[in-house]
């Protein structure tokens, strides 16, 4: 471990993996209804002044107390299996010994000194040049994942002193005006319009694919094609840079099919486009990998690194391959809490225990599991369309009808909504249920959640007559 971290509490022989270890005797352990009558009253209290609420807060409004490893606790005395990870962010579980120790070290010596070098700055950086792919070596670090897109995208800029951006249909890159325009606009409070340059294509999605070859698989190349169409009859021929997610977190963890992004980095290079990967959400061991493009072989020209990168503290990187490195200098990059020492003790400690504890190889074994677990759970379920898994970024897809694809919101709400009261904490995307477990999840842990999904996706298709 890095002497700049070492942690004088934590035992050396420390496990993640034991110490997050479920005991499913106990856990689920749900005592009456849920929401119970003290979430209840919280909740009300809070929304007195608290608002805009997430939608799966609105679904199932239980008001949390407490959490540790893979378990949640909530003001009732119930006791909940976490398969949210606090919307992808607790990547190692709740308040991980290594990663707390370390936070709380750095809150009682220095908790800000803007963007003056300090160990801790230099220990992270150094630790992220050693293991992440390719030339990825410049860096700089914000506090939120929407503040790293908006930084991305104007280092892209700046490098190629171009203006456009293009992006993919039903990508999630934040809230801000500039990194909405770069996804689903919904709403007009985000502006009538799309900022200035920002466009949009699709993406392959190979569940619900536009173009086919003749053997009925997705075709690629068409969309290659598409884009190359697109360049020439849609922009100013001024892009900068393509931005996308590599698998589409709010979207319902779509996967994109392999050869996908081989093809697109090759297409960018081709171009002089910059490849910006945004993987806030897919980095720092959640798929298995420190990013998930690392599956392809691709290394993005400018990537952003978010949720489980701190472990719950608000911590995000923006991390550019050498030749652009400098353009940090013309963008005004620092941020008042990016790289403060709590947060880059946060980043380093969790970087160092996925690292000493071989979590990514974990990581990547979950998913082999869930995945055949979900397979069989949808030869047993009409109503399931397509499952998808990648580490711990998972999803199962539900429809009202195979052959049509016809999405079943209604059921959506219903499964999340069920699982939920029987001790599930998860994510629900519409007719999609995403699930983000920790990654020292043991393996029962992950077979007992998949049990009450399983369950739970059973009783809404006796209820909705689909059994």
């Amino acid at each position: 471990m890095s002497s700049a971290l070492s942690s004088p509490n934590v035992p050396s022989t420390f496990s993640s993996l034991e110490w997050a270890r479920v005991d499913l005797a106990n856990c689920p352990q749900i005592d009456g209804e849920t929401p119970g009558p003290e979430s209840k009253r919280y909740h009300e209290r809070c929304t007195q002044y608290f608002k805009g609420l997430s939608g799966q807060v609105k679904l199932f409004p239980v008001t949390f107390e407490s959490g540790e490893g893979c378990v949640l606790r909530d003001v009732d005395g119930n006791e909940y299996l976490d398969f949210s990870s606090g919307i992808y962010v607790t990547t190692l579980g709740h308040c991980h010994p290594k990663v707390s120790e370390a936070i709380g070290r750095y809150a009682s010596m220095l908790m800000n000194a803007h963007d003056f070098t300090t160990p801790i700055k230099t220990a992270l950086c150094e630790k992220l040049a050693e293991v992440l792919p390719g030339d990825l070596n410049g860096f700089q670090f914000y506090d939120s994942g929407t503040t790293a897109v908006e930084a991305a995208i104007r280092v892209a800029r700046a490098a190629t002193k171009r203006n456009e951006t293009i992006s993919c249909f039903n990508d999630f890159h934040g809230k801000t005006y500039g990194a909405v325009s770069h996804g689903q606009i919904s709403n007009r409070v985000y502006g009538a319009t799309r900022a200035p340059g920002a466009h949009m294509v699709p993406r392959p999605d190979v569940y619900r694919p536009i173009w086919t070859k003749s053997d009925g698989t997705i075709d690629t190349d068409k969309y290659i094609w598409f884009y190359e169409q697109y360049i020439d009859k849609g922009t100013v021929h001024d892009v900068a840079a393509f931005i996308l997610e590599p698998i589409q977190g709010w979207g319902g963890s779509v996967m994109p099919p392999d050869d996908f992004f081989p093809k697109l980095r090759k297409f960018c290079d081709d171009r002089n486009i910059l490849l910006i990967m945004d993987e806030v959400l897919t980095s720092w061991g959640r798929t298995g990998k420190w990013l998930c493009s690392e599956y392809w072989n691709v290394v993005p020209d400018i990537v952003t690194i978010g949720k489980g990168f701190g472990n719950g503290f608000p911590v995000t990187c923006v991390a550019v391959r050498e030749p652009y490195k400098e353009s940090f200098e013309s963008i005004s990059a620092s941020s008042s809490y990016g790289g403060n020492p709590m947060a880059c003790a946060a980043a380093l400690a969790s970087t160092e225990v996925i690292e000493d504890e071989n979590l990514l190889q974990h990581a990547q074994y979950l998913g082999d599991v869930a995945l055949r677990r979900l397979k069989q759970m949808m030869a047993d379920h009409p109503i399931i369309g397509d499952v998808r898994a990648k580490g711990c970024l998972m999803g199962i897809e539900l429809v009202k009808d195979r052959e049509a694809k016809t999405p079943f919101n209604e059921a959506g709400v219903r499964v999340y909504q069920k699982a939920f009261r029987k001790g599930l904490a998860w994510i629900p995307a519409g007719h999609i249920l995403r699930m983000s477990p920790p990654i020292v999840m043991g393996e029962d842990a992950l077979l007992k959640g998949l049990d009450i999904i399983d369950e739970s996706i059973g009783e809404t298709e006796r209820e909705l007559g689909f059994a």
